[in-house]
């Protein structure tokens, strides 16, 4: 349906009129009635999109965006007339303009499906989603989609770019083994030098297939039946498409390239110390080409583990699904609003902290916090002392109430004042700026559906007062309320529990807002304040709501959707963390011993911008052992230390044995050199003295160390 949805709600698609009829007769919740065609000579056709006006039930406002909205469109001078159709607009219950596709059809937060089932409710929500489906691949019967071999080929240019590619991606991982055989390659820090190798290979050939996936996506043209599947979002992904036309790409075992299983070397058909590309499982060939045989063998390799892991991880992810569910199988709401378990314990004095519902609360954005002061004044205060201003927004009526008397002035002024009070409050608790919160009764959607329902002209003059709005949001904030009671600690807490709604409130129907922007006239926002009051209370929580086994199968139901061992972090291996399933299991375990423990540190002080203080920072901190700094070590027997048998240490030996500090006659014959590498040294900001001393604390009288 999704593929095609996407090819019905195109620009050019046109039904005659034979088809439409035969198609509204798969539509149960039809009127009877034939919408006006939008062409009508030299023959009546409709189009797509007229089609699924009809299928959308009721009074449905929305504005989401196609999967190939480019990003810049709604800044520029197309934001409301995209040339590509990539912005989806339902006003009314009607599809004005857009491709629609799984970000507007799917199950994403503010898609279609989430806006019918707020405001339609279940039922009519179900039957449309059934509706879509009947008329939609009915519709797809005449139009037809199929998939062949023929749209997996690109053109000869691509294929060339993509050899081209791969071809200096090769080289580059032979120009990174040749730096590592020369001592050239700088370790990463925290890595080891074949670590930092492995890390830069596989960054190298990671970037060639997605470079490749590109051109390859880049040559299919509108028409691809494949490019249209992921481009509608029902099945495959950019990376299917490049697998399928450039090249299979790295083949993992446990996050790394193929190992070796036979002698330095993987297998017995390469060389032996090949780190080059293609022996360490690189598929260079597509899916449509074929693979070479050790190819093949590399991939059924990293296949193999995929199945294992895939075993392995629904018995864990149901273990840890079924703790958490024992854990939490007793937590609901109770009727006095707080959240206990069955031996009464209190968890929570309202559930979620605000006692609202998951189900119906969306992601709203609080206009206040972002604006600079500027823009905040000119958005947001009302200037009664603005006559011309005055007329153009409101009628002569309430022209006279504005003008004529002091307690409407006082009153915008003190409505000025709370703004500016809450637009602090939220600056403190959001000090980053961050201004998408989770609340309930969707706002703008709101208003939305009031101007369509009242039919509000927004040019014409409005019979709302100004008085009446400032009265009107007081009155539906001292009735939104979570925590009854009149005395202080109930009060604190409703005021805790509901400042952030207030706020969103306060500020879209601020006097301003609702006279210049909205327009809403008197009877109108007599009904958007109801509604909302209405819709709050419905969004609390309900007593009895199991919240426990909600939350533990909230944690259980992604968990077992994650892969057990989620490896790649392609490049960044500093960022060496445990991920998925085994993460999970440690947090929930809370085990004693995590895998990979990390501390990030901030600096404060000069250390934080001076680069050469924080590396002195990092040396104190981090862990060293002599193996890290040693650059190679040796046995001798040495039978008279005095005249040793190494030649070049002659001279600091005869400097020690002046001066002995110890039985020289006590020594043994055997010599334990370690000679340590300058650089790492410098690195490590270490010093003979203290590796010596260091050395002689942990083994005292057992040996005997010099150094120079």
């Amino acid at each position: 349906t999704l593929t095609a949805v996407r090819k019905m709600t195109k620009r050019d698609v046109f039904l005659e009129k034979e088809q439409v009829m035969n198609l509204l007769m798969h539509l149960p919740i039809w009127d009877g009635k034939m919408p006006q065609p939008s062409i009508l000579k030299p023959k009546p056709l409709w189009t797509g999109k007229q089609l699924f006006s009809l299928i959308i039930p009721g009074n449905v406002n929305m504005i989401r965006t196609h999967s190939t909205h480019p990003d810049d469109e709604d800044d520029g001078p197309y934001k409301w007339i995209s040339p590509g159709d990539t912005k989806v607009m339902v006003e009314h219950g009607e599809l004005v303009m857009g491709i629609l596709c799984k970000k507007t059809l799917g199950t994403s937060a503010g898609s279609l499906l989430h806006i019918c089932i707020v405001e339609l409710g279940h039922e009519v929500c179900g039957q449309f989603y059934g509706n879509i489906q009947t008329v939609v691949n009915n519709w797809l019967l005449l139009e037809g989609h199929s998939i062949g071999i023929g749209d997996t080929i690109a053109d000869p240019n691509t294929y060339l770019e993509i050899q081209k590619t791969i071809k200096k991606a090769k080289e580059d991982v032979i120009e990174v083994i040749q730096k590592a055989h020369n001592m050239e390659l700088e370790p990463t820090p925290g890595n080891t030098l074949r670590q930092t190798f492995e890390n830069q290979v596989n960054r190298i050939l990671n970037d060639a297939r997605d470079k490749t996936g590109g051109s390859a996506k880049k040559s299919l043209t509108e028409y691809n039946n494949l490019k249209a599947m992921v481009v509608s979002g029902s099945k495959g992904s950019n990376i299917n498409i490049s697998q399928v036309i450039a090249c299979v790409g790295q083949q993992n075992v446990e996050g790394k390239r193929i190992p070796f299983g036979f002698r330095k070397r993987t297998l017995p058909h390469f060389i032996k110390d090949d780190y080059g590309p293609e022996s360490r499982g690189f598929v260079e060939n597509s899916y449509l080409a074929g693979l070479t045989p050790s190819e093949f063998f590399f991939h059924a390799m990293g296949g193999r583990e995929g199945l294992i892991d895939t075993a392995v991880k629904t018995a864990e992810t149901g273990y840890i699904q079924r703790r958490l569910i024992k854990a939490m199988e007793s937590v609901m709401v109770h009727y006095d609003g707080t959240v206990r378990n069955s031996v009464g314990q209190l968890i929570q004095l309202r559930y979620g902290e605000d006692g609202l519902a998951g189900e119906d609360v969306e992601f709203q954005t609080l206009p206040t916090i972002k604006l600079s002061n500027h823009a905040f004044e000119r958005k947001f205060k009302f200037d009664p002392t603005n006559e011309r201003y005055l007329r153009r927004v409101f009628n002569e009526d309430i022209m006279k109430e504005v003008m004529g008397s002091g307690e409407v002035i006082s009153a915008i002024e003190k409505e000025w004042e709370q703004l500016g009070r809450d637009r602090e409050v939220l600056r403190m608790i959001f000090p980053t700026g961050e201004n998408k919160v989770v609340l309930p009764c969707n706002l703008q959607r709101m208003i939305w559906n009031v101007q369509k329902i009242f039919h509000i002209d927004k040019r014409a003059p409005t019979d709302l007062s100004p008085l009446r709005v400032i009265q009107g949001v007081q009155e539906l904030m001292r009735k939104c309320v979570i925590v009854a009671g009149d005395d202080r600690l109930s009060r604190q807490a409703n005021d805790n529990a509901t400042l952030l709604f207030q706020c969103l409130v306060r500020s879209t129907l601020c006097t301003r807002r609702v006279a210049e922007e909205f327009r809403l006239s008197s009877e109108a926002f007599e009904w958007l304040i109801g509604e909302v009051e209405t819709r709050f209370q419905q969004a609390q929580v309900q007593p009895g709501e199991m919240v426990g086994a909600l939350a533990a199968q909230s944690l259980g139901e992604p968990a077992t959707q994650m892969t057990l061992n989620t490896f790649h972090f392609a490049g960044v291996s500093s960022k060496n963390v445990t991920l998925g399933v085994p993460r999970l299991k440690e947090i929930i375990n809370i085990s004693k011993k995590p895998k990979a423990p990390s501390l990030t540190v901030f600096l404060t002080g000069a250390a934080a911008r001076d680069a050469e203080k924080a590396k002195n920072v990092l040396c104190r901190l981090e862990h060293t052992t002599l193996r890290k700094v040693t650059a190679n070590t040796a046995i001798y027997y040495d039978p008279d230390p005095q005249n040793t048998v190494i030649a070049e240490d002659q001279e600091f030996v005869n400097v020690y044995y002046e001066m002995p500090d110890f039985d020289p006659t006590r020594i043994s014959p055997w010599l334990l050199r370690i000679e340590l590498d300058r650089k790492r040294m410098t690195d490590k900001k270490l010093t003979m003295e203290q590796i010596a001393e260091k050395i002689n604390a942990g083994f005292g009288d057992d040996l005997n160390c010099i150094f120079n």
